[in-house]
């Protein structure tokens, strides 16, 4: 069998989160009672006409800049007609002619490897309603909550291989929207779902083979079982001697394969004109400037910025910088300057703060940002074991509300480490003359089992041992100790 190569191009619509919908003052907000966020215009009632959502324009310049795109200063809107029945009007507001912006890339990390994708262009449009097919049985039920919903759609070239790029590139678009704050990103509630082009060629080939379209896939995960199947599919026909045809397609998650839709449309089966109502949208660089002004961070910034200024590791550096929240936490502690408190308490936030919030369904904001500087200012003075502090305080500080006297909790925790460690040489001596056999093996060369050692006196020590005298004082008898 021949060896191919998988081509995929994503069309990936993006909800916006602004307070109204695109064209209309109507509410934009997921999950209200059916048909309540709805008004003349989202009716298509006769008469009315479209007034443009300027925060829409702002939320697509913040984008376009972010994927170093060419903003358009003149751009336009169509009409694109079809009829469904969510769709009142029976045409889409969309751009087709003069998108806001054109070109750019998108680089991610996949499989261990930086990739990059290249943006055809970013255009505007609205959403249209939504049609449940399987709550009643003899009727097809419409909500026109939805229709109207400002939306951005990134069109990519055709330059994913693989479905498990194809999953990490919406992952990193999902992130940067969200670093953006333009839209929540939620593909379960539809924020962000994508169309999906995927064909086949013949490996070391450079002419594309006939493209299926997969249509709203709303799942990273979904995407990537869809990509798997489908091209599985279509080198098995070609294998057979067969043809693809250009279909639209629709995914099956329970079944992970695909199956017809309708057979693919073209350009002038919409029959894209200039909306009559919509004048051209004329944009100034000044603009424009004010507004990528706005944009504070950016994913790949935000990791540098925390390696260089805050001194994280790299693998501290990418955990945080995965949200931007976590980010803003992190870097509002005054101690996140200082580059000795700094690693704990990176390491505090990825491994409680993070985990407890979502156990506990809570947010960064409601954690006691004063009492955990304390606490990582506590742990870092060597008054009190950082292994012993962690497991006996950090629930304590977690879910505290109020100030704390965490130096008093810590005595009162039997926590305090004695400031004379004199005690420690009785400890050590009884623990090395029990272990003979180990300390013969660390004076032949085993220096590893130093760890062994230090692990025996600190429990017996119960907290109390300073670990750098505690080394200090376990290396000399372990070299000292007669046998």
């Amino acid at each position: 069998m021949r060896e191919y190569t998988t081509v995929i191009g994503l069309e990936v619509h993006v909800q916006l989160n602004t307070e109204s919908k695109a064209f209309c003052s109507d509410k934009n907000q997921f999950g209200d009672a059916p048909n309540i966020n709805i008004g003349p215009v989202s009716l298509a009632l006769p008469g009315t006409l479209p007034v443009l959502n300027t925060e829409q324009i702002k939320s697509s310049i913040k984008l376009a800049y972010a994927l170093n795109s060419k903003i358009n200063l003149v751009n336009g809107f169509d009409r694109k007609n079809y009829f469904y029945p969510d769709l009142p009007k029976g045409y889409q507001i969309t751009q087709d002619r003069l998108p806001i912006c054109e070109g750019g890339i998108l680089k991610f990390h996949s499989e261990g490897q930086l990739k990059s994708v290249r943006i055809h262009h970013v255009h505007m449009e609205e959403d249209a309603g939504k049609n449940s097919h399987d709550l009643h049985p003899t009727y097809s039920m419409v909500d026109i909550n939805r229709a109207g919903t400002p939306l951005v759609e990134i069109v990519t070239e055709p330059d994913l291989r693989s479905a498990q790029e194809v999953h990490d590139f919406i992952a990193a678009l999902q992130q940067l929207v969200r670093y953006l704050d333009i839209s929540d990103g939620n593909m379960e509630e539809g924020s962000l779902r994508c169309d999906v082009n995927v064909s086949v060629m013949p490996k070391g080939s450079s002419t594309y083979g006939e493209r299926n379209e997969i249509k709203n896939v709303n799942s990273k995960k979904f995407a990537k079982t869809a990509v798997e199947y489908e091209s599985k599919r279509q080198i098995k026909i070609l294998e057979q001697g067969g043809a693809i045809t250009m279909n639209t397609l629709l995914f099956n998650p329970e079944t992970g394969t695909t199956k017809p839709m309708r057979t693919k449309e073209e350009a002038n089966d919409y029959r894209y004109f200039p909306d009559p109502d919509l004048p051209p949208l004329q944009l100034t660089q000044e603009y424009i400037d004010d507004i990528v002004a706005q944009v504070e961070l950016l994913p790949w910034t935000a990791k540098t910025l925390l390696i260089d200024e805050h001194h994280l590791s790299e693998y501290d550096a990418e955990i945080i910088s995965r949200d931007k929240g976590t980010v803003q936490f992190f870097r509002n502690f005054q101690i996140s300057k200082d580059q000795h408190h700094a690693s704990t308490l990176s390491s505090f936030i990825i491994n409680k703060v993070l985990p407890f919030c979502q156990e506990n369904n809570k947010v960064l904001d409601d954690m006691q940002v004063d009492n955990i500087s304390k606490f990582i200012l506590l742990l870092d003075s060597e008054k009190i074991s950082k292994s012993a502090g962690l497991n006996a305080m950090s629930e304590l500080v977690l879910k505290s509300t109020e100030p704390m006297d965490l130096e008093k909790v810590a005595k009162d925790l039997n926590l305090i480490q004695s400031e004379d460690q004199d005690f420690l040489d009785d400890l050590i001596d009884s623990i090395l003359s029990k272990n003979i056999d180990k300390v013969k093996a660390y004076q032949n060369g085993k220096k590893g089992l130093l760890g062994f050692f230090m692990g025996q006196v600190m429990g017996q020590a119960k907290g109390k041992a300073n670990p750098k005298i505690l080394t200090t004082k376990l290396s000399k008898a372990l070299e000292e100790k007669d046998l």
